[in-house]
């Protein structure tokens, strides 16, 4: 029997005896194109059986052809250990030789991740499942690992902006009451204050969640991340930055910035960042990553208002330091500082990704030596305004900090810049700010 706060988490989701929905099924189709399976499963697990959200491969037309008991699946398994599973042969497998789905659907090979609920239950799982078969290679794992994480980022999403639109329900309520009842107009103004901060705290917390909750260290380099949050207390924008693992000891960094605010930016942001991880298990090469995430925005979203600009750079190990490649989607460009003091920008202009087709996306190359160091931002350092006369920040000013700054090291020169911005508009943030700064160490 499973843990009643488990089986609640279940029926918190809202997932369990739902139709289809797109945003899970196209993570289904990747995941079998990817790995070259015939069937893949978004699933949601009660005390009887296993439920399919997603299905691809299966000719499902109601919710009874959606799910199998829970005896028969072998999400059983990963619910029960809490961890993934990987069989590359279930009749030979001792934990799974026995299941009866192997004789009654055909399942040879089966491998799969937890998806969890906001508090950390696990909901179901991410899988695949093949006929014949098969070892899973390292790739293939991966893949699973990362598309399992936007399932469950989803479905955290879903529940964020749940609990903030409650919350914001329940502040708009207390101060309709506020009005109507004079006689206990200052409790209802301070339930409405409650609600109203309650409100904010969710989207902070939101937007943390779609951000890395720590930045790696890349081996020769040193990496330090600045995020000042803008807007109100209430909204969710879109600046996000990112670091991750490519191929061939090759190592990824972005900065994005995507439209709008609130659900529309969010869901963008998530995407991006999932997308990005994914197209960089299989390529190193910055346009060609970026060229995926802008495909991805147009069959994703019917509409024109889920379009970012990002800035992406590959670094991998070279004799002299690290070699770098820059791609940039209609974002500022990369900055080097080098160790003399001057400053270098680097990646050629393309347009912004989610609008056309194709956004003339190119590669830049350059060393980073010793001493030199790479920046990435977003607009809100060079678009960040002086009250009063409204002066930006601007591009050459963020040029001439970095000439004439003695920071050494990526922790400081990232802070210096977040500073130099807070200084410039007197701590009135109105954008979001993103800064990545990558250093190469003196030998």
């Amino acid at each position: 029997m499973y843990a009643p706060a488990r089986l609640a988490a279940v029926r918190r989701s809202g997932l369990l005896d739902t139709g289809p929905e797109e945003v899970f099924d196209r993570l289904a189709r990747l995941a079998a194109t990817l790995l070259g399976t015939p069937f893949a499963y978004v699933t949601v697990v009660d005390d009887r059986r296993s439920f399919w959200k997603s299905c691809i491969g299966v000719a499902a037309t109601d919710f009874a052809d959606r799910q199998s008991t829970v005896e028969e699946s072998f999400c059983r398994y990963v619910i029960d250990s809490g961890s993934r599973l990987i069989v590359p042969d279930a009749r030979t497998d001792p934990r799974t030789h026995d299941n009866p789905s192997i004789e009654s659907t055909g399942v040879a090979a089966w491998a799969g991740f937890p998806i969890h609920a906001p508090g950390g239950e696990v909901l179901g799982t991410f899988c695949v499942v093949d006929t014949l078969s098969r070892d899973f290679t390292p790739h293939d794992i991966e893949v699973l690992e990362t598309l399992s994480y936007a399932v469950t980022s989803e479905i955290a999403l879903r529940g964020a902006l749940t609990d903030a639109h409650e919350a914001s329900s329940a502040a708009l309520r207390a101060a309709e009451d506020a009005r109507q009842a004079t006689a206990q107009a200052q409790a209802a103004s301070l339930l409405a204050f409650a609600a109203a901060e309650e409100s904010a705290m969710l989207a902070r917390t939101l937007q943390e969640s779609l951000l890395p909750p720590h930045v790696p260290q890349i081996p020769g380099a040193q990496v330090a991340a600045r995020y000042l949050r803008g807007g109100r207390g209430a909204d969710v924008l879109g600046d996000f930055y990112d670091v991750f693992p490519s191929t061939r000891d090759s190592w990824s960094i972005v900065v994005g910035d995507v439209s709008g605010k609130g659900p529309v930016a969010a869901k963008t942001t998530a995407l991006a960042r999932y997308t990005l991880r994914a197209a960089a298990v299989r390529c190193a090469t910055p346009s060609t990553n970026l060229a995926t995430l802008n495909t991805a925005l147009l069959e994703w979203f019917t509409d024109d208002s889920h379009f970012l600009t990002a800035v992406y750079a590959t670094v991998r190990p070279h004799p002299h330091g690290l070699a770098v490649r820059v791609s940039r989607g209609g974002h500022d460009p990369a900055l080097i500082r080098r160790v003399n003091g001057r400053v270098d920008t680097l990646g050629h202009p393309g347009i912004i990704l989610g609008c056309w087709p194709n956004p003339h996306l190119t590669d830049q190359r350059t060393i980073l030596h010793p001493g030199d160091t790479l920046i990435l931002h977003t607009d809100g350092v060079t678009e960040a305004r002086r009250p009063g006369d409204r002066d930006m920040f601007g591009a050459e000013r963020l040029q001439r900090l970095l000439a004439a700054t003695s920071a050494t090291n990526a922790i400081d020169i990232a802070a210096a810049i977040e500073n130099a911005v807070l200084d410039h508009s007197q701590r009135h943030v109105n954008d979001d700010t993103a800064i990545l700064a990558l250093h190469v160490p003196d030998q």
